[in-house]
This record gives C-alpha cells, structure tokens and sequence, in this order.
C-alpha cells in the first residue's frame, strides 16, 4: 500500500494505471464472446478496487483509545488465548455480507486436510453456480476450474461464483453445504450465527456478530491451504476458452498493514461495510473484526486502529514451551522412565502497562500411566490460569513408544536389585 501512495499520488499517474489495467483486459482477443454488461460492471469493480487503495489511511503511530470507533459492533481478540481486548455490541446479531464466505473457505480447508478433496481436484461449473450475481470472476457454464483456482477467487477476490461452485462440489448442492455450514457453527461454538447461502448474498435470517466472525476467522487462519492465497495482492484466473479474470484482494491491509495476512471483507446495503482482519508481529496474533462501518474507508482505518491498540497495549507471554521434555517414572513397562512434553505452546496475553501478571500454570498427569505406550498419546494437561479462569490448555503427549513389561523384565527387575543391595 505505501508503494501506491507513493507512486500513484497524483491524479495523472493514478489515471495511467488504471488505464493500463484496462488496456490489458481490452486487448485480450478471448474477450470477444463477453456480454457488454459483465465487461462493464467488471471495469467499474476494478477502478473502484484500485482508486480505494489511494485513500486508505496509513499506519501513524497507535491508538490509545478506541472511544471514537463509529461502526456498530467491534470486537478485539488475542489469537493465542482468545481473551478480548476490546469489544462492542459483540454478540449483537447483524448481516455479515461476504463475510459468511470464511465459514464457505472453511469447510473446504477441511476437506483438504483430510484427504477428501485436492485443489488440482476438478469442479465443473454449474449454471447455478456461474449465474450468482454481485462480486464475482465470471465462470463458464460447463467449465472446468480447478478448486485451487476456485478457492483462490474466494478469498482473495470474494467470488461468489466460485463460492457456490466449491459448495456443490463438497455437498452436491449449495442447499446441503449450507447444512454442513451451519452443523460447523454449533460446533465451534457460534451461539450468534446462522447460515441461509455460502456466499453473504442478502437473504432471510441470515446472521453473525462480531464476536463469532473473530472466532471463525481464528480457525480459518489455522489452515495451510488459506494461506496459500490470503496474501495474494493480484492475481489472474485463467478460463478454460482462455479467457482472463482479473483478481484483486478486496482486503487492502494485506497490502499496507504491518503483518497481515488475512481477513475477509463484506458489504451490502443492509450490512454496511464489514471486515474481518488478522495481524501477526512477534509471537502475537490478533483478530480484530468490524461490522456496520459507514464506508469502506471507514472500515479499513476503524480496524487498523483496533489492531493498532492491541500492538501497543499488550503482549504476549509464552509460559508454556512445547518443546521442554521432562522425564517420569512409570511401574509395570520394560523402561522404568518416560519422556513427555507439552503438545504445544502457551501463551498469556497481559498489559504492557502490568508489572504483575496473575496467571499460574497447573500440570495434571493421570494417576495410572500403563503400557503398552506409544509416541503422542496423551497422558495428561497442563493449564494456565490467570485472574481465576483458565485461559488456555494443552495435552501432556509421550515422547516415546513404551512395551508392557514381560516376566523376564520382571524378573531382571528383581535380580538387578538383589545385586545391588
């Protein structure tokens, strides 16, 4: 982003890039079969996504106050633990636009992981899926798309086409992976959410809040497969009949916000101007989220100063090394030792300001440790607490793979501790 304000400050340079963006689209000879109507709404997304990258504000020191914040609901959240630094009408149920579509990129990173889809898997387009209206990057009826290249135009361009086009590969229907949308929402515990479409097109009873979009996003951002294309700036999808789609990432601060790598925005008329963001410096992540902005201005400078207040107000702790072994006995194995670890890391999240931070860290092994053993079974928790609550917990995993002791182990036991005495 500092790079555009720096070159293209002025109305002539401004002029000349949007024009070269456009002359390159003009030029492309597969562009004769286009309807004048998708070329025309599609220069207009373009101008309008190139000429808002001017006018985002840039980073100038930090925020100590978050009074001033004017869109309706704003949430704060520490990645690591999930304590909320900040929040305003949090739980207030409200159309989330495109913003629905982290629960659609969800679900397909899931599928990934588990081996039930590839993205060189093929989708071929439906006329369903290719006939969804507002954002979208104009997919064949009949085509072929990889679901890489459909999941890329998702997040990074808000695609509603491909949105559609990934949930009925997954479920057959855009029907039944709503279904699937909604079984995840119970499951990850998003008391305020409820899903009618994949994509956030405005429709009946369709919801979120501030806070479950937060606790969306922090899955969505666990995931290989998203950030494969989160930071994606500009890209091009290529069409099967050869035909080129321009993609630019509706998120801006990915392009001028200090460590962001990903988010998703949202706007309709119903919902105003929404965005979902994530930042990492350091060992600290956070999530901040707005919804309800005045304007798409607003919303990327509202959120910067959220972010922005988080950085500077506090920071994160590790108190919990994953990679810090400790070894225990064990009766009735062929080792009378066992090496365990935490399954991973943990972190308190305190005010930079507190010289004394309350937390306190409780380690819980199971009372019999038996055998047969092997490497990552969980033997226990460890817990961290802080003001009372437990604020994070990890699993106590084995480090090796332990046999059942025989009888002649036992009677090794014996004869070693004869000689010995």
């Amino acid at each position: 982003m500092i790079y555009l304000r720096q070159n293209f400050s002025q109305p002539f340079l401004y002029s000349l890039f949007c024009n070269n963006i456009l002359r390159k689209i003009a030029n492309n000879k597969n562009n004769k079969g286009d309807s004048m109507k998708k070329k025309f709404v599609f220069y207009i997304m373009l101008l309008v996504v190139a000429f808002s990258t001017i006018f985002v504000p840039t980073q100038k020191g930090y925020a100590s106050s978050l009074d001033d914040l004017s869109a309706k609901a704003v949430f704060l959240m520490d990645y690591n633990t999930q304590t909320i630094l900040y929040e305003k009408n949090a739980t207030e149920r409200m159309p989330v636009a495109s913003i629905v579509k982290l629960m659609t990129i969800e679900l397909i990173c899931e599928e990934i992981e588990k081996g039930n889809l590839s993205l060189d898997d093929t989708i071929i387009a439906s006329e369903n899926a290719s006939s969804m209206g507002g954002s979208q990057v104009f997919i064949e009826t009949g085509g072929e798309y990889s679901v890489g290249d459909m999941l890329k135009s998702a997040i990074v361009s808000s695609a509603n086409d491909a949105s559609v086009a990934l949930a009925e590969k997954v479920a057959g229907s855009e029907d039944n992976f709503v279904v699937l949308m909604n079984n995840k929402a119970k499951e990850f515990g998003l008391e305020n959410t409820n899903y009618v479409n994949a994509t956030g097109l405005p429709a009946t009873n369709q919801f979120s809040c501030a806070k479950d979009t937060a606790k969306l996003l922090k899955h969505v951002t666990s995931h290989d497969a998203y950030h494969k294309y989160s930071t994606i700036w500009m890209d091009t999808l290529l069409h099967p009949k050869g035909r080129e789609s321009e993609l630019v990432n509706t998120n801006k601060l990915i392009r001028y916000y200090e460590g962001c790598d990903g988010g998703k925005t949202g706007s309709t008329n119903e919902a105003g101007y929404c965005l979902s963001a994530t930042a990492k410096r350091g060992n600290m992540r956070l999530i901040g989220v707005v919804l309800g902005a005045e304007n798409s201005k607003k919303r990327f400078a509202e959120t910067s100063q959220l972010l922005n207040y988080g950085f500077a107000n506090f920071e994160n702790k590790k108190v919990v090394d994953s990679n810090k072994t400790q070894e225990i006995e064990i009766k009735g194995c062929k080792q009378k030792t066992l090496t365990i670890h935490p399954e991973s890391d943990l972190y308190i999240i305190c005010n930079k300001k507190d010289k004394e931070n309350n937390f306190s860290i409780e380690t819980k092994l199971k009372e019999h440790i038996t055998a047969p053993i092997t490497i990552g079974d969980s033997l226990g928790e460890i817990l961290v607490v802080q003001n009372g609550q437990v604020i994070s917990s990890t699993k106590i995993i084995s480090k090796d793979n332990i046999e059942k002791a025989s009888f002649i182990d036992y009677l090794s036991y014996v004869l070693n501790d004869w000689c010995i005495k």
